[in-house]
């Protein structure tokens, strides 16, 4: 009997170990149902960083576009035409301001400029064809002499005022960058359309129709 004691509390002895570690890994174990994250798991970027976040959108302005001022118009379309004084070939000036009430179209040129020689002509016919509506062409030369200029008109038989932009100012105000470039503007003083040149008579259409309301533009 002595000597079944020993075995006994050996028996007795591990089975109380083994009930310590299940108890223990329970203990520890993960709940049922609960995903457990590492500590060591990196973290979303987005949640990490408040300046990660999409930018804040304005109440009514529609998502996924940006509102567009006049401003952002090319050709200054949608707002007053810019300053226009300059000295007229001939003699005189040409001031934009005293033309409100008509219907205008600017077009700044250079006299070395090929489209621009070619433009002439049909300016020339759409001003014969719409003066008496109150069109008013201005052809508006960059940095040139007025000699030069002078025979370019006589040449090409102008006639439509030209003017003299001698150091670039109304080119400045106009943005007008590359040579040739025309605007439309209305009888109200605003532009409401523009083209870079050489263009053909179809867009010239065009453009006048936008200033020229009720009259039959043609090509």
């Amino acid at each position: 009997m002595e000597s079944r004691v020993p075995i006994v509390a050996g028996l007795g002895s591990g089975v109380l170990v083994a009930v310590l570690l299940i108890a223990a890994l329970v203990a520890l174990g993960p709940a049922p149902g609960v995903a457990r994250v590492s500590p060591s798991a990196p973290r979303s970027p987005v949640a990490a960083s408040p300046t990660a976040a999409g930018p804040t959108v304005t109440a009514g302005t529609p998502s996924g576009s940006a509102a567009v001022s006049p401003g952002d118009q090319p050709f200054h379309i949608g707002r007053p035409a810019p300053s226009l004084v300059v000295p007229q070939v001939g003699g005189g000036t040409i001031d934009l301001s005293v033309l409100r009430g008509k219907p205008v179209w600017v077009n700044f040129m250079g006299t070395y400029c090929p489209p621009c020689r070619d433009e002439f002509p049909l300016m020339n016919g759409f001003n014969a064809r719409y003066a008496e509506a109150g069109l008013v062409i201005l052809a508006i030369d960059v940095r040139e002499e007025e000699g030069t200029v002078a025979a370019f008109a006589q040449e090409l038989n102008a006639t439509f005022p030209l003017g003299l932009d001698g150091d670039g100012t109304a080119q400045r105000a106009w943005e007008a960058v590359v040579l040739p470039v025309h605007f439309w503007v209305d009888a109200e003083g605003i532009v409401r359309d523009g083209a870079l040149g050489g263009i053909g008579p179809d867009i010239m259409a065009d453009g006048l129709r936008t200033i020229m309301p009720g009259v039959d533009v043609t090509p």
